[in-house]
């Protein structure tokens, strides 16, 4: 009989930990490659607890358990996790190890499954243990893949191949480019573990993973240039073997550890951020010189080609046409009163569907009515569905994965029939503010995301309100819609990336918001590409942000009165540019709303 229910579930854990000698376990949202979004075989953290976000961690002991997420995630988990099993515990302000000191008994051993966790991570937390009196332990095999029952098996889908017409380089050029790089350091091989650096690395591409098109994988790359690829053979038809040539060798992903063994001797890179901890144990006991260096395909990934480039283009056109219908479609039948956030979503992935080649979402819809609004990565199930009441705020974040480009676009809109209250208007005006001041800047090329940030929420900070996530992330081409190195947040601990300088061809989100928890939330977003930029008598390199992404944004619901006059101009021009693109792809009464949306403020 399968276990219903999380507190079921729970105490079936601790006999498991209690079987295998173990006084505790920690259980991460992570799979065998560090991934943000996991298949279904390795959602142990939802299955568990219940807590369906993208980031968070639990700690079990036998008497006690608690849940860690950041404060996207503050309301959700409070949703969804039951309080009576688990403490909730904010993240940063709260630490796991800080949890684990106080409330573990000395000689506790507290397990932990080392294919989830990264390096550091171990290290860190094993020494805070330590000098507790406590004691880390890595386990052998998940104690949570014994008791789950029903648990899915990973993908066996086929990889497909990323047409280099899409992809703007051959997979041949790009190992090229990684072997250059191991053989200026001296090294023989680098370890690329994280799914989208395969992918990229391979022009290859999967549907192993919901909303992400990878296939579950590593790559050997070597300083000759040549790159062993471990991954299921029945994942491996003709054509994806024929597009990579004798110089990919295709191996079991079972030889993946023995051949990590055979490295005696080597100099290899691994990346200790998207590397998990079991893949430093193997080689340093193999006796490699094991070296922690950032993968050589980030940044090269993160930096699109003029054929990327133009593909997010062409692909954030006919994705700004589906929103626009879509927003069209609320317009008339929202203020009836009878959308709800689940249909308002299928709705939306229907016109998405509807305008051309789309693969997958790029995540779960946030669709947010109202108070649900407020929590920033909400998802929405038959539980919370709610209905768009007349007159009040609805928060809509989605992207579309296509072939030629991946998007991510929020919008915040006013469901009538009535006009937003004062409050409302003022609080989107100021993130509209942020939004427009940090699209409009230019900066020194060596700048970072964090020097950036502040841009976006000084209007709301002078009246003493923030927002608890950071204000951009990386994209993908085809690939994850959260891609680092690069992003605009804070600069605070744990926050990987605000020190990287963004660099030409790097594509962000510019997404300020405020959240008033139990009443609205709102935010807009935009896809930006950073590019060059000429000013007259400039010293030394400038670059800015060109806008990629094309739909309107709710006028009802701006302040004017609250906006200069500068901010006025950008909002006409970056109107008239959604008209130039959008209008040739629409008619009738969808066109007719679009032209009253764009018109001059």
């Amino acid at each position: 009989m399968l276990m219903q229910t999380h507190e079921a579930r729970l105490e079936a854990l601790r006999k498991e930990l209690d079987r295998r000698g173990l006084d505790g376990f920690v259980v991460p949202i992570s799979d065998e490659h560090m991934s943000e979004y996991v298949g279904a075989y390795a959602q142990r953290l939802e299955w568990l607890t219940g807590f369906g976000g993208s980031a968070g961690s639990a700690a079990v002991l036998g008497n006690t358990a608690a849940m860690f997420v950041d404060g996207r995630y503050t309301l959700q988990v409070r949703d969804q996790v039951d309080g009576r099993l688990y403490e909730y515990k904010s993240v940063p302000k709260d630490s796991m190890a800080d949890w684990l000191v106080e409330n573990a008994r000395e000689g506790a051993r507290i397990g932990f499954d080392p294919w989830l966790h990264s390096r550091g991570w171990v290290r860190s937390v094993g020494a805070a243990l330590k000098e507790a009196g406590a004691e880390l332990v890595p386990v052998e095999g998940n104690p949570i893949d014994a008791v789950w029952q029903d648990r899915p098996q990973a993908s066996v889908a086929p990889a497909f191949v990323q047409d280099e017409a899409l992809a703007g380089r051959s997979s041949a050029d790009k190992r090229g480019e990684v072997a250059e790089w191991l053989k200026a350091r001296k090294l023989d091989a680098a370890v690329i573990s994280a799914l989208d650096s395969v992918a990229w690395l391979l022009n290859v591409r999967g549907t192993d993973i919901e909303r992400t098109p990878v296939a579950l994988s590593y790559v050997l790359t070597h300083s000759d240039g040549t790159a062993d690829w471990f991954i299921a053979p029945e994942k491996v038809p003709a054509e994806v073997a024929a597009h990579l040539g004798n110089a990919v060798r295709v191996r079991p992903r079972e030889e993946f550890v023995p051949m990590l063994e055979g490295l005696a001797g080597k100099r290899v890179a691994v990346d200790p951020d998207r590397a998990v901890a079991a893949i430093f144990k193997t080689l340093d006991g193999a006796g490699a010189k094991v070296l922690a260096m950032t993968d050589p395909t980030v940044l090269p990934k993160a930096v699109k080609n003029a054929t990327e480039q133009a593909g997010h283009r062409a692909a954030q056109a006919r994705d700004g046409a589906a929103i626009t219908r879509f927003m069209h479609w609320l317009f008339k039948e929202a203020p009836q009163g009878e959308v709800d956030e689940l249909s308002a979503a299928a709705r939306l992935q229907q016109f998405r569907e509807e305008c051309g080649d789309l693969r997958d979402l790029s995540f779960d819809t946030i669709s947010g009515a109202g108070p649900n609004g407020a929590s920033p990565h909400y998802r929405v199930n038959e539980e919370t569905n709610r209905k768009l009441e007349p007159n009040s705020v609805y928060l809509v974040d989605s992207g579309g994965q296509y072939p030629d480009g991946t998007t991510d676009i929020t919008r915040t809109v006013w469901v009538g029939p009535g006009d937003p209250p004062q409050e409302v208007k003022d609080r989107f005006t100021r993130v509209l503010k942020g939004h427009i001041a940090l699209d409009m800047q230019t900066f020194p090329q060596g700048t970072s995301g964090a020097q950036l940030d502040t841009l976006a929420r000084q209007f709301l900070w002078s009246a003493g309100l923030d927002y608890a996530h950071g204000t951009g992330h990386g994209v993908g081409s085809f690939l994850m819609v959260h891609e680092g190195p690069q992003r605009i947040a804070k600069p605070r601990g744990g926050q990987a990336g605000t020190d990287q300088e963004l660099l030409e061809g790097m594509i962000l989100s510019n997404e300020p918001g405020y959240y008033k928890a139990g009443e609205y939330g709102i935010r807009i977003e935009n896809l930006v590409l950073v590019e060059r930029r000429d000013i007259p008598g400039c010293e030394g390199e400038w670059l800015g942000f060109e806008t990629l992404t094309l739909a309107p944004i709710g006028r009802t619901m701006v302040a004017r009165e609250l906006l200069s006059e500068a901010e006025i101009a950008w909002w006409n021009r970056y109107h008239a540019r959604v008209l130039d693109v959008l209008v040739p792809q629409l008619e009738g009464e969808a066109l007719v709303w679009l032209q009253g949306e764009c018109a001059r403020l």
